[in-house]
């Protein structure tokens, strides 16, 4: 794969047993993503958006095509392998923001290295930064209880971002935030993805977080149906 693509997707199909039968929930997937994007995945419930979403972040696996995640063809990771390819290299935002109720943010953040093999010191200084880098260093011993919705979804940000990933995947990370939180966060992410070259993909609805995407690929019916570089000046500069 050419150094520059981080993600490969050809005749991607994914079934479901449902009953006797089956439902295809994706079908004659072909797309290729490139380092540093900041890509989103649009298109109604229903459409696949999480399902792709799954299937790029190795937590399911193709029914038929080729999927390769930074040089990894996913369908033949097992178990172990796959996991090593999330810890390493992948990072994970959610619209519940998933944090540990009982543990401090900065616990949460430290919970992303764990399994890497960094000393205490290294662990300590990488999550500072990655709090720094969301503007939460003065809630570093707070729990996930004593903040806003906005701060639990940047402390999810800092523990997606804290180990550095080449690839982070967000699922509706906007969806239980008000606008003025949610552009903050899109704003947020699409620094980190300049300042680290970090590939973003979104599974949105939200049209405040399509306002802020370079490329919209629309899936509709598990097929995709539209896929757009969007000419911001940016891109038209770089065009």
């Amino acid at each position: 794969m050419d150094d520059s693509v981080i993600i490969k997707i050809e005749r991607l199909a994914k079934r479901f047993p449902v009953g006797t039968g089956e439902f295809t929930a994706l079908h004659n997937i072909s797309l290729t993503f490139q380092k540093g994007e900041f890509t989103g995945l649009v298109g109604p419930s229903g459409s696949g958006k999480t399902t792709l979403l799954n299937i790029i972040g190795t937590l399911d696996y193709p029914s038929e095509g080729e999927v390769e995640v930074v040089g990894r063809s996913v369908k033949g990771l097992t178990h172990k392998q796959a996991a090593y390819l999330r810890n390493y290299n992948i990072g994970f935002i959610f619209q519940t923001y998933n944090l540990l109720q009982v543990y401090t943010v900065f616990e949460n953040i430290e919970f992303a290295l764990l399994l890497q093999n960094h000393t205490a010191a290294q662990r300590k200084k990488a999550v500072m930064e990655a709090l720094d880098w969301v503007g939460l260093t003065d809630k570093f011993n707070s729990k996930p209880s004593q903040l806003s919705g906005g701060e639990c979804q940047r402390v999810a940000i800092a523990r997606a971002m804290v180990k550095r990933p080449l690839l982070v995947l967000a699922d509706e990370p906007s969806a239980n935030l008000d606008a003025k939180n949610s552009h903050n966060i899109v704003q947020m992410m699409k620094r980190l993805n300049k300042e680290l070259n970090t590939t973003f993909i979104f599974a949105t609805h939200d049209e405040k977080v399509m306002h802020y995407l370079d490329r919209i690929i629309t899936l509709r019916d598990g097929a995709v149906d539209e896929d757009r570089l969007i000419l911001t000046r940016e891109n038209q500069l770089l065009c």
